[in-house]
């Protein structure tokens, strides 16, 4: 027999195996089945709540992925048209030095008027169009035929510009009608 009070005496111990456990390390009370069941509930309910939170996040984040690539879209349309709206007297001047016959304006304004125009610039500036107040403005007016029902543009006065469907100048013209 041994003098240590840790040792039941009453199992024999074998060398080499562990000794059974004692009642001080097993759980209290195992849980009930209902327990089981109530405490599943609540990590189920738990997990649903993070999903939840996790796909509202994810599409808050989303709409303002959405919401900040059209901003900086609308941000650059802006830009290029306030670039275009620079260059209308660098154009005006071109028309004007053709029109007194100066040389060798018509090519620089025309590669000009080409590279702003594939960057979305349209160039308002056709007779015999139906009158818009929108894109034209009336200088002038003549009478129009009497089978004429709609006014129509005359004559450009002043050429107009519109950048991506957004009028820059409206086209100063006489309107017959």
């Amino acid at each position: 027999m041994s003098d240590n009070p840790d040792v039941d005496s009453s199992e024999p111990v074998e060398e080499g195996e562990p000794p059974a456990p004692s009642s001080a390390g097993e759980p209290a009370d195992p849980l009930t089945v209902e327990e089981l069941v109530i405490t599943l509930e609540t990590v189920t309910a738990e997990r649903d709540q993070h999903l939840a939170d996790l796909q509202r996040v994810t599409a808050d984040f989303a709409n303002f992925r959405k919401q900040t690539e059209k901003r900086n879209a609308e941000f650059a349309a802006q830009a290029g048209a306030r670039v275009a709206e620079a260059l209308l007297p660098v154009l005006d001047a071109c028309d004007a030095a053709a029109q007194q016959g100066v040389e060798g304006v018509e090519p620089i304004a025309a590669q000009l008027q080409a590279i702003l125009q594939q960057s979305g610039l349209e160039i308002i500036a056709d007779e015999a169009e139906p009158f818009d107040p929108n894109r034209h403005e009336a200088a002038m007016t003549e009478p129009g035929d009497d089978d004429q029902d709609v006014a129509v543009v005359a004559q450009v006065l002043r050429t107009g510009y519109a950048w991506n469907g957004r009028v820059l100048r409206a086209a100063m013209v006489k309107v017959k009608g």
